[in-house]
Parts: C-alpha cells; structure tokens; sequence
C-alpha cells in the first residue's frame, strides 16, 4: 500500500465511490490503523472547510 493508494480509498470511501475490487483489496492489507487515521484527518480537513465556506459566505452577505 502507497500513500498514493491510501488517499485514493479514503476519497473514493468519503464519496461512495469506491469500487468493490479496490475495496477487497483495501481489506486484504491487514492494517486499517491507516485508513483510520487518513480518515479521521480527511473528515476534520473537510468539515474545517465547511466551516470557513460558510462564515465566509455569511460575512459577504451581511
């Protein structure tokens, strides 16, 4: 597993697009440790971003 491959899953799984090939091969490594991590930093990133779109976007319309 790459780094490469670990960002693609996690994607992929964050947008319901994961193909049942690259998921059989996910669960086939044998540490999910990594997933978890990827995971948990892409939700934070993401919700962090939501966060910022929003106060933004009320700050220009008021």
């Amino acid at each position: 597993m790459t780094f490469i491959n670990l960002i693609q899953s996690v994607l992929a799984a964050m947008f319901g697009v994961q193909s049942d090939k690259k998921y059989q091969f996910d669960f086939q490594q044998g540490r999910f440790w990594p997933y978890v991590v990827a995971g948990t930093i892409f939700v934070v990133l993401f919700v962090v971003f939501l966060i910022t779109l929003v106060n933004g976007i009320i700050a220009l319309s008021a």
